[in-house]
């Protein structure tokens, strides 16, 4: 999903914001000659993700630095392990830094917290998914985020599939069709490969949407007692989505309730950038030779 097209475009953009006109402290204070190594050092532990974004960071700002990469998107790691070396010329280097940083951390922040999510539901068979909260336009970067700790994406966009809130059904339903009926048409009209998905956010919404022959239920903000009873009279005859009050604490609890899939907006909009940097080790001012 994440594409180089994208990483360009989003990371270009950072960059075009953070020097318009260059960076002026840089072009003042190094030689043009000087050269640098810089290392991407941990200063705690997590799951890493934006390899190809932070190489980017440098590769846009000028293509003759080099980016060496020593773990990979969705590799764990420890504080004080060394992610990356990034050699060239230091006034690119000290340039690219902060946007470099920026997409990694925040990355690998989403990929750790995703990571924490899928540790808290293992065994059961849940699915850890997120949802569309996410930063705008840097969609296809947190979403892979979330992949590279392990979690799953929801729909990408309002594009890809149909998915009808209270509000939708509401609407859809003032006409007087009966929430069986006005679904039916639903499903009617739309493509054989076309994912249906409904919430609900009670119990007795659920015959009625089932009748329809949607293909996932999301039973929104149940409490444990009525997820259990949801999953017990779906019965396997569709997806069974939970969200809504999904945290650390309590993801574990959903998940042995037998749903399929829990999704938050905490592993996207409520996540820490995570605490790398890049610390230079080793710098070389070259000076011009007198005539």
């Amino acid at each position: 999903m994440l594409t180089l097209p994208q990483i360009d475009r989003v990371v270009g953009a950072a960059l075009e914001e953070d020097a318009p006109w260059g960076d002026l402290t840089s072009a003042t204070l190094i030689p043009a000659t000087a050269t640098a190594t810089a290392d991407l050092t941990a200063r705690e532990d997590g799951v890493f993700s934006g390899s190809e974004v932070f190489a980017a960071a440098f590769r846009i700002t000028d293509p003759s630095i080099e980016v060496s990469l020593r773990v990979g998107d969705g590799d764990r790691f420890s504080r004080g392990d060394i992610l990356a070396t990034v050699t060239g010329p230091a006034r690119g280097i000290l340039q690219a830094e902060r946007i470099g940083l920026n997409f990694v951390q925040r990355m690998s922040g989403i990929a750790t917290m995703t990571a924490r999510y899928v540790d808290a539901v293992a065994g059961t068979g849940a699915r850890i998914v997120d949802t569309r909260k996410t930063t705008p336009g840097l969609r296809a970067i947190e979403r892979h985020a979330v992949r590279s700790g392990g979690g799953f994406n929801h729909r990408f966009s309002l594009s890809d599939a149909v998915m009808a809130k209270d509000n939708h059904l509401a609407v859809l339903t003032a006409g007087g069709l009966s929430l069986t009926e006005a679904l039916v048409a639903v499903r009617a009209r739309l493509s054989h490969t076309t994912h249906l998905e409904v919430e609900v956010d009670r119990l007795d919404q659920i015959d009625a949407v089932l009748a329809a022959g949607v293909d996932t239920i999301m039973l929104d903000n149940f409490s444990l007692e009525d997820l259990r009873a949801g999953v017990e009279r779906i019965g396997g005859r569709a997806i069974v989505e939970a969200s809504g009050n999904v945290t650390l604490d309590t993801v574990g609890a959903i998940a042995a309730t037998g749903v399929d899939v829990i999704s938050s907006g905490a592993l996207t909009h409520s996540v820490r950038a995570l605490d790398l940097g890049l610390d230079i080790r080793l710098a070389v001012s070259i000076t011009a030779r007198e005539p």
